[in-house]
């Protein structure tokens, strides 16, 4: 299949499971929303609940993704930046066991957290220190690291570094590379339309939820739909329990979100499904069969708390995705 490579803030996600939504407001956190936070801040929130359970995983948007596409066995890689630390190091040593051909920058900067805080519903609410990944920056990047690969994976997160995302798409495209986005919050495409709105000339496939596609097209999601289509090559759109819509030029398709009996963390299920309709679109399945894989993969995803599936779970995913 065609190998695909990411770049996104490589993160660890400290996993913070609230009893109700009023502790998001005592902690001055907007509910659903990804809010970007510096240092002092990380350590008074990280103070502030320090006798509270946590669990720690990998995390960034596009890091995610591309962990999940090589636990369904893809070949791929993934740019970013992480401190010289015990969270940068068990970052490196997750992706690098998992298969992943690594491209990780180093800073004296800490690795990045993303206090990921769950309320009953199921839904999350992060407040991110990006740390070491926030210094990433347009003459980071090698042209090598395009080589042998067929897309790149770009988490919308990024999009606020301009001369970065800019670089990056135009080398990528250059390599003969698919360029893939997500559109990452709905805050964030709120506060970065235009940039998006020219980033998606250059995109080839676009991937957004209901919120964001709203806050992008300022209209329903089918209608957000036709208009990212008639931009980029592929245009897909998450709308939540009702399942996902697709269209690529006059070819168009929806699936049904998976069952769930219940869902215990909404986090990464945006990331599962772009990993399960790449893959799908990397070994040149249909529209169809590309939704519904993602949905497969974020159908699981959603069960558990964090990013953590059992190998008996992605082996079942793996006979499911790759050979239905």
């Amino acid at each position: 299949m065609k190998r695909i490579l990411g770049i996104g803030n490589a993160l660890v996600d400290a996993l913070y499971p609230l009893e109700n939504e009023q502790i998001l407001q005592g902690l001055g956190l907007q509910k659903g929303a990804m809010q970007l936070i510096d240092a002092a801040r990380f350590e008074a929130l990280r103070g502030s609940l320090s006798d509270a359970h946590c669990t720690k995983t990998t995390g960034g948007s596009a890091c995610n993704t591309i962990l999940a596409l090589a636990r369904l066995g893809a070949s791929a890689g993934l740019v970013g930046r992480i401190g010289r630390d015990d969270n940068g190091r068990f970052f490196h040593d997750s992706f690098v066991a998992a298969g992943v051909e690594p491209h990780l920058m180093t800073a004296d900067e800490p690795t990045g957290v993303a206090s990921t805080f769950i309320t009953p519903d199921g839904e999350r609410t992060f407040g991110t220190f990006l740390g070491a990944a926030a210094l990433m920056r347009a003459g980071d990047l090698a042209s090598d690291w395009y080589k042998g690969y067929s897309y790149i994976y770009i988490e919308g997160y990024l999009v606020q570094n301009h001369a970065l995302i800019a670089r990056l798409v135009d080398e990528a495209h250059r390599a003969g590379l698919m360029v893939c986005l997500d559109l990452a919050s709905y805050n964030i495409v709120e506060a970065e339309r235009d940039f998006f709105a020219e980033l998606l000339q250059k995109t080839d496939i676009v991937f957004a939820n209901e919120e964001e596609a709203k806050a992008f097209a300022g209209c329903s999601a089918r209608e957000a739909l036709d208009m990212l289509a008639q931009t980029c090559r592929v245009a897909v759109v998450k709308v939540g329990a009702e399942g996902a819509l697709a269209k690529s030029g006059a070819d168009w398709a929806a699936v049904p979100a998976e069952p769930v009996s219940k869902v215990v963390d909404t986090t990464a299920a945006g990331d599962y499904f772009a990993a399960g309709f790449l893959y799908a679109h990397a070994t040149g399945r249909p529209l169809a069969d590309c939704l519904a894989a993602g949905a497969k993969l974020a159908a699981e995803v959603i069960r558990v708390v964090g990013t953590r599936l059992t190998d008996d779970v992605w082996q079942q995913l793996r006979h499911a995705v790759c050979h239905e």
